[in-house]
Parts: C-alpha cells; structure tokens; sequence
C-alpha cells in the first residue's frame, strides 16, 4: 500500500504520455486489466488486517476512478486529433478549376422511348401514366386474367405482403385511361415493368410500351397499318412487317409482330437466326370482357391494343447484342451516345 502513489503517478503519466488510441489502451489494459497493477492491488487487500482494509480498499478504488477518468479525457483528446487529421487530408479547395468536365447524354433507352412517344403523338395518340406499384384487378383481373387463368403462369410476379404487386406490363395503364376517359380513346403507355427473370435478353425490371385504339368501327387492318408506319418511322428503313396468329388473354384475335431484320435487311444473318425476320410486338383486337371491365359498351366500340418492348427496340436500333449492358453504366458504352 506504501507504493499505490507512486504506482497512480506512473500510470497518470503513462496514459498523458500515450500518442494513438492503441498504445492508449494497452495503458488500460496494463493497469486496469484483470491482471492489472491496480487491480493486483486489490487482490492484496486480504494480506491487511481487517480494520486497515476498508480504508486501503477506498484508495485504491479512487487510484483507480482517477486513472479511469484520465483515460476517458486522453481518448477524447487522442479521438478529436484523429478527426482533425482525416477531414484535413479530405478537404476540397472549392476554388480550383473543376477537372474532367464532359459533355453527357441521354441513356440509349431514355433516346428509344423519347423517338417513340415522339412518332406516336404525331400519329394521334396520348402518353398515359400509371403507377408501378398495381393491384391485382389492374393488373390481372379486368384484363382478362381471373385468379384461376393459366395466363397468370406466364408472369413471375413480385407481390408485396398486403397483395399488391410490382406491375408486370403497363397494361393497367391502359385500364385506368379507359375508366377515367372512357371511348373513344388512343394513348400509348410507357414505363417500367417488373418480372423475376434475368439473362442475356431479360432483366427484373425493363421498360415496356403499351398501345390502345378504342372507337367505332376500329379494325385489325387500322392496327396493321398504325404497326407498321411505326416500324418504318421508327428504325428510318423501308422495312417489311407481318402478323403472325398468337393468343393473350387480354385480345381476341391476337397476333406476333415480326419485322425484316435491320442488320441484314431480310437476308439472314445471326441475330435473326437466319430466317429474316425479328419479332417486335404482341398486339390483337381489344377482349369484349376487357372493354366491360373498363365500363365500356363492347356492342358499340371496338378497339386494338399492342405491347412492345422499349429496352429490345433499342438494342435494335443501337446495335447491343446484350441487354444487361443497358443497366450496368459501363462508361465504354455510354460515351458513345454523346455524339447523338
């Protein structure tokens, strides 16, 4: 006990003599651990008589308050210090010249949407917005798809807890426009759709575009030609379309959409796997069930609806070869659209 003031004294200057958070703790460690000088001193109290205990046993506890406190205040000394020296090393001079200005650009998708809205509204139609997170009348339901239609397996929905889900196609676009404008009506649908599905041509969540025509006496031949002056418009190319017979549930009939291929001009070659031909779209005429959902009187207006893939005109338009490459940000291939 005649060495606990000389013991404190040298720990007092050991922890103001301590430079880094590190060697400061080995100071705790050494004087307050379990095997600590300090601490030893307390394990030596049985060795007193009992009356000196108490009073031996309060100094020590105070030895040791003292360097716990004095240790507190060098860690906040040392902690500030170290602040201090990382926002010094990080400072930005906001005065200097900025560095590596480039000129940007539009995403290859944002330019196929934007081309496509564009030759759409000349053609007379509407842009209609939604949200993106639908419910399951919306989405399924009034077009068509009840809850026990086989149609239902051809999504890999994303459903949230309550039953909503993230929509599958911008189709409920197309609902909504109807209950709210009624017919006639021709809008076209842009946006983003989700599906659990990912590879070269796939990805969980890409941009779709949906189109509706409702009105009296609208025909398969009226959505034939709006289809293909598109097409044409579209990729700036004298390009050949056909209709091929198709089914969904939401159209009645339905049909595939194929255009000449645009890198061989209907030769074959490897993108159109040799036939010519490069599927674009899915359209058909508009279900009578589809119509009466929407409040709409299937007996006095028909009407046409197609469905294509914004993401895959671009990739034909801009030559990509894989669709991930669109969403990776890949500065290699960004940079190439700032001269459009």
């Amino acid at each position: 006990m005649d060495d606990l003031a000389t013991l404190s004294r040298q720990a007092l200057d050991e922890v103001a003599g301590s430079h880094d958070l590190t060697a400061l703790d080995d100071v705790r460690v050494r004087w307050l651990g379990k095997k600590g000088a300090l601490t030893e001193q307390l394990k030596s109290l049985g060795a007193l008589p009992a009356a000196e205990r108490p009073a031996a046993g309060q100094r020590i506890n105070e030895a040791k308050q003292a360097l716990q406190v004095a240790l507190d205040q060098r860690r906040d000394a040392l902690e500030r210090v170290r602040v201090e020296k990382e926002l010094l090393s990080g400072r930005i001079d906001v005065t200097l010249p900025g560095r590596g200005e480039e000129r940007g650009a539009l995403h290859p998708v944002t330019r196929a949407r934007q081309r496509i809205e564009m030759i759409f509204r000349r053609a007379g139609f509407d842009v209609a917005e939604g949200p993106e997170i639908e419910d399951d009348f919306h989405n399924f339901e009034a077009l068509n798809i009840p809850p026990d239609h086989p149609a239902r397996a051809m999504h890999d929905t994303f459903y949230f807890p309550d039953g909503r889900l993230l929509r599958t196609h911008t189709s409920p676009v197309q609902i909504r426009a109807l209950v709210a404008r009624g017919a006639p009506i021709a809008v076209i649908a842009p946006g983003r759709v989700y599906r659990s599905d990912s590879d070269v041509t796939h990805t969980p969540m890409f941009h779709q575009l949906e189109g509706l025509m409702v009105g009296e006496n609208v025909s398969f031949a009226n959505m034939r030609a709006i289809l293909h002056r598109f097409v044409q418009a579209y990729f700036e190319k004298d390009l050949k379309m056909r209709l091929r017979p198709s089914f969904f549930p939401f159209t009645e009939p339905s049909a595939e959409v194929d255009m000449s291929c645009v890198f061989c001009d209907g030769a074959g070659c490897r993108i159109c796997k040799h036939t010519g031909w490069l599927e674009i779209a899915g359209c058909g005429m508009v279900h009578p069930n589809v119509l009466t959902a929407s409040g709409v009187d299937p007996e006095k207006y028909t009407g046409y609806a197609f469905g294509m893939g914004i993401d895959r005109l671009a990739m034909l338009r801009y030559g990509v070869n894989d669709l991930r490459l669109l969403f990776e940000n890949d500065l290699r291939l960004l940079q190439q659209f700032r001269a459009f």
